[in-house]
C-alpha cells in the first residue's frame, strides 16, 4: 500500500510539473503608443489617428492622413517630441519621409524607419509637420521649432506660418513649342 501511495504521489508531481511546462506560451501583443498631432493651418496634408508601433527594431511611426493639395504629394518632414512631466521635452526624431498621396485622397500608412528610444510611462509625444512636398510646390512652415517649442510647453496661442514655394527640382518639365 505504501509503494502505490509512494508512486502515486510521483505521477501526481511529475504530472503537475510537466503541465507547467508544457503550458501554451501568451502572444503578446506590440505596444503601440498613442502621438497627440499639432495641426498646422495652411498645410495641405492633415494628420489624423497618429501611433507608434513597438517592433523589434524600434518604434514605428503610423498615420492617416488626408490632402487638400490640387496636386500629389510625395513627401513630408515631421518632428517627434516627448514631452515628460518631470525633465520636460525632448527631440525624438526630425525625419524627411516619401510616399505617394493622389490630388485630394486619403491614406493610411506606417513608415518604416524606426524610431529608437525608451518611453516613460505619463509622458505625451507629440508629431508636428514641417514640410509637405508635392511635385509642384512646397509648404514650410516658418519657424517650426519654436511654435513646438512653445506647443509642448503648453502655450497655444502661437499659430505657425506657412510658406509656398514652386517645387524647381521635381516640377515635370514644361513643353515648349517655338514656332
Amino acid at each position: 500500500m505504501r509503494k502505490f501511495l509512494f508512486f502515486t504521489t510521483v505521477l501526481i508531481l511529475i504530472a503537475g510539473t510537466v503541465a507547467q511546462g508544457w503550458q501554451r506560451p501568451t502572444a503578446t501583443k506590440p505596444r503601440k503608443l498613442s502621438v497627440e498631432v499639432f495641426q498646422v493651418l495652411g498645410l495641405p496634408l492633415n494628420i489624423h489617428e497618429a501611433a507608434l508601433t513597438e517592433k523589434d527594431s524600434g518604434f514605428l511611426l503610423y498615420c492617416r492622413m488626408s490632402s487638400e493639395a490640387s496636386s500629389d504629394l510625395v513627401g513630408l518632414r515631421y518632428s517627434l517630441a516627448m514631452i515628460d512631466p518631470v525633465t520636460g521635452a525632448r527631440l525624438l526624431a526630425n525625419r524627411i519621409e516619401g510616399f505617394a498621396l493622389p490630388a485630394y485622397g486619403s491614406k493610411s500608412l506606417t513608415f518604416a524607419t524606426p524610431i529608437k528610444f525608451k518611453p516613460k510611462e505619463g509622458c505625451r509625444i507629440v508629431l508636428m509637420l514641417e514640410q509637405v512636398i508635392s511635385s509642384e510646390a512646397i509648404w514650410e512652415v516658418i519657424k517650426a521649432k519654436d511654435a513646438l517649442d512653445a506647443y509642448v510647453k503648453g502655450d497655444f496661442s502661437i499659430q505657425p506660418n506657412v510658406m509656398r514655394v514652386a517645387n524647381q527640382v521635381d516640377a515635370p518639365l514644361q513643353i515648349r513649342i517655338i514656332y
